[in-house]
């Protein structure tokens, strides 16, 4: 899965670089989460601790399932 971020007043998204090398508050940012091949989108537009919920969530039954 691959997570992408972008600030809400911009339209281009960008990959996820972690939590230490984004400049700003998460707050001040969209998160989305793709497929592995990003042709599908997972998750919409939503705050990181929602899109890291739903990751989370799919790992998990990834493997347990």
């Amino acid at each position: 899965m691959v997570l992408q971020y972008k600030l809400k007043k911009k339209t281009r998204w960008k990959k996820y670089p972690g939590k230490s090398k984004v400049e700003r508050k998460l707050s001040d940012y969209d998160f989305r989460l793709l497929s592995e091949d990003k042709k599908k989108v997972l998750v919409e537009k939503d705050t990181y601790e929602k899109v890291m919920r739903r990751f989370r969530q799919i790992e998990f039954f990834k493997h347990h399932g």
